[in-house]
């Protein structure tokens, strides 16, 4: 009974045994399959991220050859538009410049025609008897006459305009037509009511010179012509204006010459500024256009009309060392002119007077034979001189505000006079053996060793 109960246990426990190790050997196996599972899966993750990596590559690459292609596109068409566009642009501006002529062209021919018409009609109307008118100074005397009297013209209209024109009026002028109304004669006087223009605001440094042009309420010189025509009024209508009339004025414009200026003047047109930082950037262009522009560049030799022919002389461009001087544009060569300079009151010295083209660039006005000019001096006491030739006359006279110049190059004659009184200051009798030009000089406060800070402008001038 004994031994049949060890037999027993021992039989069940080498079952159990068996069973453990097959469990056991289950277990391993299964382990292994895991781990060989977890490195499929890693794997497969490993190749998912180098796959989605090259994808992405890929579609970055194709998206950017796209934008490429889409970008040079984009500039094609903006080229391809702008191309167009200039070449319709430059089509409608030729069509519309034809058809401006045209226009121009059908109103001179309507024009013309309605002149025809009516030049039979003409003889009966008021006529302007140029003969008879008369320029002077800053006055036109205009007369006309009627075909028959007749008492029931109440007054006249008397309308005129500039124009640098000769001849008949054109259908497109410059200048406006000005009326004069309720003229009772048969004749009437134009006249310049002189006010000074107001000075450039720009010009606010403490040393400076302003050229600005006098204004004219009524007349003004400054165009080489003028059309006059004048026309009857009753009480119920007034009648066809005359037949047009130009008269020459004479007129004798300029501007300052930039290119003769001293270094230390900025010049522009009608304004002068002092400058003291002139010379230094003068001296820089000047060495620049050394370098870039020969002495005989087509920049030089420019051909120009015969009055704005170059004020200085070949090889000289502006004036230096104590020569404050600027010249005009313009030459006179012939016959009488006449120009005016205001005067500020506050200029410390000025001159304004006429030069012979030789003038040298180092030579002061009236300092050598080749120039002639009124100097203020207003540093310690006023004073009013005669210039020229390095000799000085003391005018016994007011400082005026403005200085009438007058020329008769013919005579040999330079005059001064004060504007407003009409009164003569000084004459200079000479013979002009060349051009003379008109000049001005702009003594710095600096260079006169007085006031070098001074709150006042150095020099100021009002040109007409």
């Amino acid at each position: 009974m004994g031994s049949f109960s060890v037999g027993g246990q021992q039989g069940r426990a080498d079952l159990s045994e068996e069973s453990l190790r097959k469990i056991t050997h289950t277990l391993a196996v299964k382990n292994e399959e895991i781990s060989n599972f977890i490195c499929t899966l890693k794997q497969s993750l490993e190749n998912l991220e180098a796959n989605s990596n090259r994808v992405q590559d890929d579609l970055q690459s194709e998206f950017g050859s796209l934008h490429t292609a889409l970008d040079e596109m984009k500039e094609n068409m903006l080229t391809r538009i702008k191309q167009e566009r200039a070449s319709r642009t430059y089509e409608l501006q030729n069509q519309l410049s034809a058809c401006s002529k045209a226009l121009e062209s059908s109103e001179e021919l309507l024009e013309l025609a309605n002149q025809t018409l009516c030049s039979s009609e003409t003889d009966g109307f008021t006529q302007i008897q140029v003969s008879e008118c008369q320029v002077c100074d800053n006055t036109v005397t205009i007369v006309w006459t009627l075909p028959e009297p007749d008492n029931k013209i109440e007054h006249y209209i008397l309308e005129h305009r500039r124009t640098n024109h000769e001849g008949p009026p054109r259908i497109r002028e410059d200048y406006p037509w000005m009326v004069v109304e309720g003229i009772r004669e048969t004749e009437h006087t134009l006249t310049g009511s002189r006010r000074p223009a107001a000075r450039d605001p720009r010009l606010n440094s403490d040393q400076s010179y302003s050229v600005l042009p006098f204004l004219f309420s009524g007349l003004r010189f400054d165009t080489r012509y003028m059309t006059f025509r004048v026309r009857a009024c009753n009480k119920a209508v007034a009648g066809e204006f005359s037949e047009p009339v130009t008269i020459e004025t004479h007129a004798f414009t300029f501007k300052l010459d930039s290119s003769s200026a001293h270094q230390n003047l900025k010049v522009d047109d009608l304004s002068v500024d002092w400058d003291s930082s002139g010379g230094k950037v003068q001296e820089i262009r000047k060495e620049k256009n050394r370098t870039n522009s020969p002495l005989h560049s087509p920049a030089r030799s420019a051909l120009m009309s015969p009055k704005r022919a170059p004020t200085a002389r070949p090889g000289r461009d502006r004036f230096t060392a104590e020569s404050y001087t600027v010249l005009a544009d313009t030459m006179i060569d012939a016959g009488q002119q006449y120009w005016e300079v205001k005067l500020d009151r506050e200029s410390k010295a000025f001159a304004v007077g006429i030069a012979l083209r030789s003038l040298g660039r180092f030579d002061q006005l009236g300092k050598s034979s080749a120039s002639w000019c009124i100097h203020l001096n207003n540093w310690l006491q006023q004073s009013l001189t005669a210039k020229h030739n390095n000799k000085a006359r003391t005018l016994d006279c007011p400082i005026p505000n403005t200085i009438g110049v007058y020329v008769n190059y013919d005579e040999g004659v330079l005059s001064f006079y004060n504007a407003k009184t009409k009164q003569l200051m000084h004459t200079f009798r000479t013979k002009f053996q060349q051009p003379v030009i008109p000049a001005f000089m702009v003594p710095s406060a600096v260079q006169s060793g007085q006031r070098k800070n001074s709150g006042t402008s150095s020099s100021n001038a009002s040109l007409t």
